[in-house]
């Protein structure tokens, strides 16, 4: 039996392309459970693109997994064969056996849909699951004790992963992935500028009930929790992230603009290191706090 069959408990469909006219359906992006899984997907569809325009041979197996609306109803459907047209619409063949949204699509059916709909992408690279962010979150929701026998239903190698964000500050993870990357070139001014030292002052003049009343004493604070970074890398120097994948599991939102994010680091002799990191969203996108709790 193949993945969809393992997974869905349907057969597998078939490999060739169906004749039909490709139809445009509508879809919808309702499911709040995989909300965090979708906004995951998308921020990281970059790697799928680029990745399923030129495969390496490592990478077996691309499906991207699409919303569908029928009237009231809806589903998420995997499509096989997945490509994009030049205006960014996805299209491929229809994965699975439709349970609510029948009417609309057939299993085997090629099918187009807006990119705006894309609710997951999956690779299979030597084996293991990149991507595939709602079938993580369906397998998390159980209890680890489950895990295995999710993974061999699935018939899938389900580890960290890869995350595959952007090195920008348009994320809170790619805000930490711009201080590694500072680390890794040893470039103390690149690190400051992956920082927001005036937040950390904020919080922490808070924390110490300091009841300023400008922007003297925040500045000052600031100025010092600089130094101080700029200081412990002089002295200690730069922790490496050179050869380590990285997988950010958990994101959770404390305000608006402050977002607690959970990263995994797999080091080249198999270690593990699973740190919590504060960001926050300020005019010139994400940064990264230390925020002592």
């Amino acid at each position: 039996m193949g993945f969809f069959s393992r997974l869905f408990g349907k057969r597998e469909p078939s490999i060739s392309i169906c004749e039909e006219q490709v139809h445009i359906v509508p879809a919808c992006t309702t499911d709040e459970r995989m909300q965090w899984a979708i906004e995951k997907a998308n921020a990281t569809l970059h790697y799928f693109q680029d990745s399923l325009q030129s495969p390496r041979p490592n990478q077996q197996y691309f499906s991207v997994k699409v919303l569908i609306r029928d009237g009231d109803n809806h589903e998420h459907l995997w499509l096989t064969e997945p490509s994009f047209d030049d205006d960014g619409n996805l299209f491929g063949i229809v994965g699975n056996e439709p349970l609510y949204v029948g009417h609309k699509v057939r299993m085997n059916r090629k099918i187009g849909i807006g990119q705006e709909f894309l609710s997951d992408w999956m690779i299979i690279e030597d084996g293991r699951l990149i991507g595939g962010y709602t079938i993580r979150a369906i397998r998390e929701a159980k209890p680890a004790h489950e895990w295995p026998e999710f993974d061999r239903q699935a018939g899938l190698f389900i580890d960290e992963g890869i995350d595959h964000f952007k090195h920008d500050f348009t994320t809170p993870e790619g805000a930490i992935l711009c201080l590694e990357d500072a680390y890794d070139e040893q470039d103390i001014e690149k690190a400051v500028e992956c920082k927001n030292f005036e937040e950390e002052a904020r919080i922490l003049l808070l924390k110490m009930n300091d009841r300023y009343s400008g922007r003297n004493a925040l500045g000052a604070t600031a100025e010092i929790l600089c130094q101080s970074f700029r200081q412990y890398l002089e002295e200690e120097g730069f922790p490496s992230y050179k050869d380590v994948r990285r997988a950010f599991p958990e994101r959770r939102k404390i305000s608006d603009n402050l977002f607690l994010i959970t990263e995994v680091c797999i080091f080249p002799d198999g270690t593990k290191l699973r740190q919590q990191i504060y960001t926050f969203k300020g005019e010139n996108g994400w940064r990264v706090l230390n925020i002592l709790d």
